[in-house]
């Protein structure tokens, strides 16, 4: 297809992008509630509600100070630590700039996403005021940094200090490492500073089973993400309509198909890997367990996508879902670290090993700079994380306090920290059927078994 003038193929192509990435934004948002139904089921009755409010928390008041001061933040960062230039104003001019408004929109909703994943981390026991307080850090600077880091043109990119030094620009396409490994590293640090839940470990520190409420919310939710997911891979494809020098359009159908066959591919191995660890692990396959590794399967693969072999992107959704399990079995019984969900083992571990690799199964072949500098990011961005969050929460606590009362924790933080009851019909007098077990669901990534014990 060819126009007489250049200008017209480029208008269309321009019309046709905006439109796909508005699409592929609101797909992503989708996931929110993918989210917020996978949290919900991992938790006691008596704790959904404030799990609900978080996750409505983190669009609201995400989205809000993602637009004030996030991205500029991410713009400045890219400037100072690379050889560009840049002036403050200009980083926040798409405040104004209606022109900019869907890309900041396209990267408002992957920073809901890094901040999202510490709720699930920090369920059951955190203070709502806290966890508000920390949201709003982080997407207004711990995120954003890790994007000027990244994709703003920073640290490690290629022109950054760090990859102009290794002759190369890190790789991770749709945020493996810069959002999943990030709110995976943050979760991990919030949960370790709150504590762990009353009962989760015994007198001798052995981990005990607390069943969540509903493993049909917790499946629905991981589905749910999972249908987001192409959103969050195959829409950072941004460009579906390429203009030629001719005028021509190209439609960039080779490149979608890539990233959504090794999306696909990634996902399904990662639930198939983690199916057989379960099996080995508790003697059964596990519903809850096989929905991890499935999100992990998709987080391994995020960064890797467009880079990596079909095979390739199979072997690191595998990788992503063998390890989810074992990760966190190591998180709560060798670290002491309650994370209800299971965020660092999903998130944080996958991401980093599935982004470190993509050199292994590159397309175009093994590079060694390409590798040291993929290991180099990982550890700059999870140092990052680690340190600024720990520095927040620090504060956090010293100001308004982390955690509820053990009354609060207790009576559910539904009644305690909003007033409310998710499932009247079933909870009195502030009492849920749920407090202390008994829930045919599994929780803590599948870890037990109608209240019994531990495998």
């Amino acid at each position: 297809m060819s126009f007489p003038l250049q200008a017209d193929a480029t208008a269309i192509a321009s019309g046709v992008n905006t439109v796909w990435v508005l699409v592929v934004t609101f797909l992503i948002f989708f996931m929110q509630p993918g989210f917020a139904l996978l949290e919900a089921g991992q938790v006691r009755a008596k704790n959904v509600g404030n799990v609900l409010m978080k996750n409505m928390n983190d669009w609201i008041l995400g989205t809000l100070t993602y637009f004030v001061v996030g991205a500029a933040v991410a713009t400045i960062i890219g400037g100072l630590t690379s050889s560009g230039t840049f002036d403050v104003a200009s980083a926040f001019a798409y405040i104004n700039s209606p022109g900019d408004w869907v890309g900041w929109l396209f990267g408002a909703v992957f920073a809901m996403t890094a901040a999202t994943i510490v709720s699930g981390a920090v369920a059951e026991r955190m203070e709502f005021r806290a966890y508000v307080l920390f949201t709003i850090v982080m997407t207004a600077i711990i995120y954003p940094v890790v994007v000027g880091f990244t994709w703003s043109g920073g640290l490690l990119s290629s022109g950054g200090f760090l990859g102009s030094a290794l002759g190369a620009g890190y790789l991770d396409f749709a945020g493996a490492t810069v959002v999943h490994m990030c709110g995976g590293v943050a979760g991990l640090v919030a949960a370790k500073m709150v504590g762990a839940r009353k009962g989760r470990y015994d007198s001798n520190g052995e981990s005990q089973p607390i069943p969540g409420h509903s493993m049909l919310l917790a499946v629905l939710g991981t589905f749910i993400l999972a249908f987001g997911w192409y959103g969050f891979n195959v829409g950072t494809q941004a460009t579906i309509l390429a203009v030629g020098d001719d005028g021509s359009l190209t439609f960039m159908g080779e490149a979608l198909g890539r990233v959504a066959l090794v999306t696909t591919l990634g996902m399904s191995a990662g639930g198939a890997t983690a199916m057989v660890m379960s099996s080995y692990y508790q003697g059964k396959p596990d519903p809850l367990w096989t929905a991890n590794g499935l999100l992990a399967g998709l987080v391994a693969v995020t960064g890797a996508v467009p880079h990596v072999t079909w095979w390739g992107g199979a072997i690191l959704g595998g990788l992503g879902g063998f390890l989810v399990l074992p990760a966190f079995r190591y998180t709560v019984d060798t670290l002491k670290v309650d994370d209800v969900c299971g965020v660092f083992a999903v998130h944080g571990v996958a991401g980093a090993v599935g982004t470190a690799l993509i050199p292994v199964f590159a397309v175009g072949g093994f590079a060694v700079n390409q590798l040291v500098l993929q290991v180099l990011g990982v550890v700059v961005i999870a140092a990052w994380t680690a340190l600024a969050s720990g520095a927040v929460l620090y504060a956090i606590k010293l100001t308004v306090g982390l955690r509820v009362t053990e009354g609060e924790e207790a009576e559910g933080l539904d009644l305690g920290e909003h007033g409310v009851s998710v499932y009247p019909e079933f909870v009195a007098e502030g009492e849920s059927p749920m407090a202390d077990g008994g829930s045919s669901a599994r929780t803590d990534g599948g870890e037990s078994v109608s209240g019994g014990e531990e495998r």
